[in-house]
């Protein structure tokens, strides 16, 4: 499994992480299963929130990491928080806190690896969330930070608070979705591709070294469903499926070596929870397209060159 640096730091992370926001409708010995395939992998890095299934993802994820021969320090454990479901967005220090220990409680563990601030809240005051993190970190309840979602700006008045470096910016991005590729190769025109949506937060995060976490990597629209040997896009999938027939990988695999051919040494977030779906798209981490093949990819899903 290909590492990257997180962050700034010179730590090693995977470059393929396991996101189990589909666990809360698998049973314990699935979940087992999952895990224990995507650790093999080499993808010991496990990502959730604390709203996924109402935070039964997390309690079934506890309950698997028991019953599995994995042990906790053999995981880097990641969890989100700031969103009440239907109702805001809450960075509180009260809040977050309260998240953490439930998210530790329904895990079964003592520590989170990383903390991310899942979706920009409005109202978001950066001393309190300074306050929590502060007291998360002393506590030794939350090792490292980061955020998901935000755009250059909303991290950069975070960081006017926060003494802790910012990690991780979580953003969707894939085939399907590459606004953020699209942007930069179509400046100083006037098409739809080349209206600035997110504060050119792709270079801000380069810049930054920060690292991206691409979520819902084989998604097309918002949750609309996967682009991977659906009918709407024949293009696409007869190419992947040549280049994966070169690579001896699935089509999975190959979605995600073109996320990790982009020099932001991102790292992919796949939410498969069936073994044979898990191992096809982390194998993708071992994979290195060339240039024309990132590129041919690019434009047979719909995007466009000037």
């Amino acid at each position: 499994m290909k590492k990257i640096n997180m962050g700034p730091s010179t730590l090693q992370i995977p470059a393929v992480a396991l996101g189990i926001m589909r666990m809360a409708d698998k049973s314990v010995d699935q979940a087992v299963s999952a895990i224990q395939t995507s650790a093999e992998l080499g993808a010991n890095f496990i990502d959730s929130a604390d709203i996924y299934g109402g935070g039964k993802s997390e309690e079934i994820f506890g309950q698997a990491l028991k019953q599995s021969s994995l042990k906790r320090e053999d995981l880097f454990i990641q969890s989100k928080t700031g969103i009440v479901p239907g109702k805001r967005y809450d960075f509180s220090s009260e809040h977050i806190i309260n998240s953490v220990d439930g998210i530790l409680k329904r895990m079964g563990i003592d520590y989170l690896d990383s903390l991310l601030l899942h979706r920009p809240d409005a109202l978001m005051e950066a001393d309190e969330v300074a306050k929590a993190f502060d007291q998360l970190q002393a506590s030794g309840k939350v090792r490292f930070f980061g955020v998901s979602n935000f755009n250059p700006s909303e991290i950069a008045l975070l960081k006017t608070a926060v003494n802790q470096t910012i990690m991780f910016d979580q953003l969707q991005f894939g085939l399907m979705h590459a606004r953020m590729v699209d942007f930069n190769i179509h400046t100083n025109m006037e098409d739809e591709p080349s209206i600035n949506h997110d504060g050119q937060v792709l270079n801000y995060l380069m810049q930054k070294k920060i690292t991206i976490q691409a979520w819902s990597p084989f998604q097309y629209g918002f949750f609309e469903g996967t682009f991977i040997n659906n009918p709407k896009f024949p293009e696409l999938n007869e190419l992947m499926g040549k280049l994966a027939e070169k690579y001896g990988v699935g089509k999975n695999a190959i979605a995600t070596a073109w996320i990790l051919r982009h020099p932001a040494n991102m790292q992919v977030l796949v939410g498969a929870m069936n073994p044979d779906h898990i191992r096809d798209a982390m194998l993708g981490g071992d994979v290195v397209l060339t240039k024309q093949e990132w590129y041919d990819l690019y434009l047979a899903a719909g995007h466009d060159l000037p």
